[in-house]
């Protein structure tokens, strides 16, 4: 039976991730655990999160889920990360004065600002909440069966800006171009919630589940 790990750090939205998965694969063992062995013994990682920064990597320091997640990138199974969980891939992020992330890319994660405009001029609401386009820059195994510019759905303030833009396969405007989805080896991160965004987040899901690790 194929298994994933839901790192349980206690800030993801560790519920719906959970039956999602197991709605897109019947059978799969669904693990939402810390327990570092059960984490290195799945065949999947998933790192979730929502919340400020700050608080979310206090937790992941102090669980030890910064050296699981290391194990589990250099292992070279399949890992996911969403929303915060993509964000704490960085290198640091603005939020909360500045707060040094994991650094497994190197990139910033930006505050849209309290005057996010439109260039003509149109007043954007903060944080950037529903639905938009995602526009696929290469194609990747996760991305199968999607469309490009299918709509995802997102909350956030907060965005990244990758320094090596090659490694970016997803990408998103409002207000500003961000960058939404992330893929390396064996690992692929997005800023939107797959597990909210209906029939192309769980076909999404789905190709994580199905996906070897390799591209």
């Amino acid at each position: 039976m194929s298994s994933v790990a839901v790192i349980d750090y206690g800030m993801g939205n560790l519920h719906s991730v959970a039956k999602a998965l197991e709605h897109v694969m019947p059978g799969v063992e669904v693990l939402v655990t810390n327990d570092p062995e059960k984490v290195r013994n799945a065949d999947r990682v998933l790192l979730p999160g929502v919340g400020a920064i700050r608080d979310c990597m206090a937790e992941i320091r102090r669980l030890g889920v910064d050296k699981e997640v290391a194990e589990a990138i250099a292992s070279g199974k399949p890992f996911l990360g969403i929303c915060v969980g993509y964000q704490a891939l960085m290198q640091l992020s603005e939020e909360n004065a500045g707060v040094d992330c994991l650094g497994h890319f190197d990139g910033r994660v930006r505050y849209f600002g309290d005057e996010l405009k439109e260039a003509d001029g149109e007043r954007l609401k903060v944080p950037h909440m529903g639905w938009n386009e995602v526009h696929q820059t290469f194609d990747h195994p996760l991305w199968e069966g999607i469309e490009d510019g299918s709509r995802f759905y997102f909350v956030h303030s907060y965005y990244v800006d990758a320094v090596d833009k090659s490694l970016v396969s997803g990408n998103c405007h409002y207000g500003v171009d961000f960058d939404v989805a992330i893929a390396r080896d064996n690992v692929f991160a997005t800023q939107f919630h797959p597990e909210k965004s209906h029939t192309v987040g769980l076909q999404l899901l789905k190709n994580f589940l199905n996906w070897d690790g390799k591209v």
